[in-house]
């Protein structure tokens, strides 16, 4: 179950903070829309790590289309 909170419960962001970890991001919401994700260090940095391998897999494959 997505753990979604309104922005301003950043006030005692310590409270946000206990309940984030790897594979469970909190997600605020600005007046009641979707505005920001709050994810664990290691989990962004394993995204870059992802984005990065598929753009040089994209490379290659563009590469070895010509």
């Amino acid at each position: 179950m997505p753990n979604i909170k309104p922005v301003s419960d950043l006030r005692n962001y310590n409270d946000v903070l206990k309940d984030i970890g790897f594979g469970s991001p909190v997600f605020l919401t600005k007046n009641g829309r979707g505005k920001f994700v709050i994810i664990d260090i290691e989990e962004y940095e394993k995204i870059q790590e992802t984005l990065k391998l598929l753009s040089e897999l994209s490379d290659v494959e563009k590469n070895s289309e010509r």
